[in-house]
């Protein structure tokens, strides 16, 4: 999009060159203050600098544009980076959640914590048995309502 606007700006200035070259190269007095130039075609300095000014303001566009991707690019690189960290993280967890439950099945396995995995059945035995005398209440009184 810079380039075409560049190229319709150039094409405007040297068609504007060609139509008024008889103004464009009209003799003036040309004061820089130091110095005075006499004879000189201001129109066609001017148009020069108008012409500079347009390449130079399109290769500053071009350089920031070329500035932002290079940040982006950066960014882009620092998120992979921190990704792979995080995911390295994550791994290593896992390994020491893996190693943990590990040693604690080999512990119950042992025979160490069968007196945990009894005291446990116990408890869901218990448990089980006061369901089932619940729901037996339950179910008697059900009948004696519904008839």
């Amino acid at each position: 999009m810079r380039t075409v606007v560049l190229i319709v700006v150039l094409v405007l200035l040297g068609l504007f060159a060609v139509l008024n070259t008889n103004a464009l190269m009209f003799p003036h007095t040309l004061s820089l203050g130091f110095a005075t130039y006499t004879g000189v075609p201001m129109g066609l300095i001017l148009l020069i600098v108008a012409t500079l000014l347009a390449l130079l303001f399109y290769f500053w566009a071009g350089i920031s544009g070329l500035r932002a991707q290079a940040d982006s690019a950066k960014l882009l690189r620092d998120m992979e980076a921190l990704r792979a960290s995080l995911d390295q993280q994550e791994g290593s967890r896992f390994a020491q959640l893996q190693t943990h439950l590990d040693e604690r099945f080999r512990v119950l396995g042992q025979g160490s914590g069968g007196s945990e995995v009894a005291a446990l059945h116990a408890r869901v035995d218990a448990l089980q048995r006061d369901l089932n005398v619940q729901l037996a209440q339950m179910d008697d009184y059900l009948k004696t309502k519904l008839g």
